[in-house]
């Protein structure tokens, strides 16, 4: 009887062993993926030229997004189609802050 608890909880601490550096790898690709996020760079088609997404360009999108769909649910920016995009970009120039990236 006493063989089998140890054998049980060595299996226990194996098996916490093993998955404990599985647990840092995928919080350490959550964190690439958030910082690839932040740093994205967008090219707007209508205007030629590139915004970098930002905590910035980020408040200025859910601003018009509000404003244009207030009575539905927020969409990211990566899910609207061509004419939505071309559409924010437009307001975007005219609500502008200087926040283009003119490195082509």
């Amino acid at each position: 009887m006493k063989n089998k608890g140890i054998r049980y909880l060595s299996s226990l601490l194996l098996i916490g062993s093993l998955a404990a550096p599985l647990t840092v790898l995928a919080q350490d690709r959550d964190h690439d993926r958030d910082d690839r996020n932040k740093n994205q760079r967008i090219y707007d088609r209508g205007h030629k030229d590139y915004h970098q997404w930002n905590d910035n360009e980020n408040r200025a999108y859910r601003q018009w997004h509000d404003e244009r769909y207030h009575d539905r649910d927020f969409r990211e920016y990566n899910r609207l189609n061509r004419k939505e995009r071309d559409e924010y970009w437009n307001w975007r120039h005219k609500h502008g802050d200087h926040d283009r990236d003119d490195r082509h």
